[in-house]
């Protein structure tokens, strides 16, 4: 069977089902770029992992190296993330959200213009570790990450360092994850502040960490300004966000 990686996405769980009896190739722009495979304890491949990022198709318990996510990633044209040793795929954001990410990064901007920080959007890899235990990589792609460490950008471009803040815009297939399990890894990679973005809600939450640990959550809403612990004087309307 061949599918869409929109057809993928929309219907995951009935290929999921589908995998375990026939094979099910994944196509993008008419190329086909990945394979559904059922799990097996045998070899690498049987233990790739494709998920939505909701809560309906994880699977714990299924791991898989560094080493094969970066394999993946080379091969397909699709976005990924790395939590954990579970590989997710990334969907494509609905209007709201990138809307919401556009005016955050057009303040942010201005406020940062001519300072040490520098806000960066995605697609842009950040790698982090838990605790500063180098063993245990993850790779994501934040919305927004305000970043003070450039000298940690290498000659290839990629980025080695920790950003000070950064920005999730929380969407339906990502929203557990972005409250749950990157709330924690955040917490845990040395980063000082975090954004997460409710389009739905039309709120704000502003998390700030202190030595790995939770210090404070703030909620913004209605005509507010949210406005940043770690850069004070940083600040962005939710009207102007959420309008």
């Amino acid at each position: 069977m061949i599918v869409t990686t929109t057809d993928l996405q929309n219907s995951f769980g009935k290929y999921l089902q589908l995998c375990q009896n026939e094979e099910v190739i994944i196509t993008k722009n008419g190329k086909k770029v990945a394979k559904l495979l059922p799990f097996t304890e045998d070899g690498p491949l049987g233990r790739w992992l494709i998920s939505e990022g909701s809560s309906r198709y994880s699977a714990k318990g299924i791991r898989v190296s560094y080493e094969e996510y970066l394999k993946m990633t080379e091969e397909s044209e699709n976005r990924y993330e790395y939590i954990d040793g579970e590989i997710i795929l990334l969907a494509s954001p609905l209007y709201p959200h990138q809307k919401a990410i556009r005016e955050i990064l057009v303040s942010f901007s201005l406020w940062f213009k001519d300072k040490d920080c520098e806000p960066l959007d995605a697609p842009f890899d950040v790698i982090l570790h838990r605790l500063g235990n180098t063993d245990k990589i993850n790779s994501v792609q934040p919305d927004i990450i305000v970043i003070c460490d450039q000298d940690k950008i290498d000659e290839k471009g990629k980025y080695k360092g920790t950003p000070a803040l950064v920005v999730e815009v929380l969407s339906n297939s990502t929203r557990s994850r972005d409250l749950v399990q990157k709330l924690d890894l955040y917490m845990e990679s040395g980063i000082h502040e975090y954004w997460v973005v409710n389009t739905q809600s039309q709120e704000i939450y502003i998390y700030t960490f202190t030595d790995n640990k939770l210090a404070n959550i703030l909620t913004f809403k209605g005509e507010e300004h949210a406005q940043s612990v770690f850069f004070p004087g940083l600040e962005v309307g939710l009207q102007l966000i959420f309008a």
